[in-house]
């Protein structure tokens, strides 16, 4: 992705701000949240809905490699102004989509005031109550995936 289209939705302090927030909140659960951005669809990929575009992510960010299968994708398409929240085998048995949608649909609110950095850092902190109850931290715990913000 052209770094200029980036910075028309976020400062380089903001990609520090939400990825200092996935740090702090992997402190807290044994899930992997990662972020990834993409400005818009290829030639290919043009009939394929956000969440075929997420589970294509989901493969290609390694995220499925997780010791315990507890990862978790937000997915943002720039261009189509859209987001999906994807969570691995583990997560998805015990919190059901809908749920995840509820919060992919909070975000894309804050996102339509302009404020797209509070929208993906409340984004990952509606995540964060979520997750420390199902999946506290563990005391082995490591930090799996990078807690950069990934553009593709």
């Amino acid at each position: 992705m052209s770094k200029r289209i980036i910075y028309n939705y976020l400062s380089d302090d903001e990609l520090l701000r939400i990825s200092n927030t996935i740090k702090n909140v992997e402190k807290k659960t044994s899930a992997e949240i990662l972020v990834v951005i993409k400005e818009r669809r290829n030639f290919f990929e043009r009939r394929k809905s956000i969440r075929e575009l997420a589970e294509i992510e989901f493969q290609k960010s390694g995220i499925t490699a997780t010791k315990d299968r507890t990862g978790v994708l937000i997915f943002i398409l720039l261009s189509d102004k859209q987001f999906y929240i994807l969570a691995d085998k583990k997560i998805s048995d015990k919190i059901e989509q809908k749920i995840l949608d509820n919060i992919a649909n909070q975000m894309s609110n804050t996102f339509r005031s302009g404020n797209f950095s509070k929208g993906i850092i409340d984004c990952i902190n509606s995540l964060s109550d979520i997750l420390s109850k199902h999946f506290p931290i563990l005391p082995d715990d490591i930090d799996e995936i990078s807690n950069k913000v990934r553009f593709s």
